[in-house]
C-alpha cells in the first residue's frame, strides 16, 4: 500500500511500551503495534526504496530493513525485553547486511535520527579502509553537513606502520548521523521524501565504504 504517515497511535504506543516494558503489556498491545507501526514501517520501507534507488537494499520485512521489535538480553543485564523505538536498515552491497554501509532510521516517541555507514568493520574490511585512508576520504568528510555528527573513532593510537596525521586512521568504524525532533512530515506522505533528502549528503561516505 502507498505510504501515508506513521500514525501517532504508533508513537503512543512507543511512549506507553518505554514504561510498560513486559511481555504481558506487549501482548495485550500487539495489535497496536502491528497496525500502527509494523504495517506503517513495510509501507515506508516500500517508498524508500524508490527515494533511495535500486542499488539499495530495501526490504520490507522484519529481520530485513524492519528491526526486530525484541531485544536480545542474552548478554546484557539490561533485560527488558523490548525496545522502544523503530529501528530501520537500508543496505548497499551483497552478504550479510549488517556487515555493509547503508542508512539506518531510528524513530522514538520524540526524536528521529537517520545515519549512514558503518558502525563496525569485520577485520578484512578494516585493513582495506586503512590502506584507503587520505586525502579523497578526508575531504568527503570535511564536506559533511555541519549539523552531522562523525563517529567511529574508538583508537587512541594508529596502528603499526600508519603515519598519526590523519585522525581518521584511529577508526573502527566509520558513521555520519543526525539527529532531531520528530517532524510533522511523520505523519504524511511526504516523509519518505524528508528521510531521503536527508540522507543524501550522507550518500558519498556510503558509496565510499561500500567500493572497499
Amino acid at each position: 500500500m502507498p505510504f501515508d504517515g506513521f500514525p501517532r497511535e504508533g508513537l503512543k504506543f512507543l511512549r506507553e511500551l518505554r514504561t510498560n516494558n513486559d511481555k504481558r503489556w506487549f501482548d495485550a498491545h500487539r495489535d497496536t503495534y502491528d497496525r500502527a507501526l509494523l504495517e506503517p514501517a513495510r509501507d515506508f520501507v516500500e517508498a524508500m526504496g524508490d527515494e533511495l534507488g535500486p542499488d539499495v537494499h530495501a526490504d520490507p520485512r522484519v529481520n530485513g530493513s524492519i528491526a526486530r521489535i525484541n531485544r536480545d538480553t542474552r548478554f546484557s543485564k539490561d533485560k527488558r525485553p523490548y525496545k522502544h523505538h523503530l529501528d530501520l536498515w537500508f543496505w548497499k552491497g551483497d552478504g550479510p547486511s549488517r556487515q555493509n554501509a547503508g542508512f539506518w532510521f531510528r524513530l522514538t516517541p520524540d526524536r528521529l535520527i537517520l545515519g549512514a555507514g558503518m558502525h563496525h568493520f569485520e577485520p578484512n574490511v578494516l585493513a582495506r579502509y586503512r590502506a584507503a585512508v587520505g586525502p579523497e576520504l578526508r575531504r568527503l568528510v570535511d564536506k559533511l553537513p555541519k549539523d552531522v555528527d562523525v563517529g567511529g573513532r574508538t583508537y587512541k593510537r594508529p596502528p603499526a606502520g600508519y603515519a598519526a596525521d590523519d585522525p581518521l586512521i584511529l577508526h573502527s568504524g566509520l558513521y555520519a548521523g543526525l539527529e532531531l525532533p520528530v517532524p510533522k512530515e511523520t505523519h504524511t506522505a511526504a516523509f519518505p521524501a524528508f528521510c531521503a533528502k536527508r540522507y543524501g549528503p550522507l550518500a558519498p561516505l556510503v558509496d565510499w565504504l561500500a567500493a572497499l
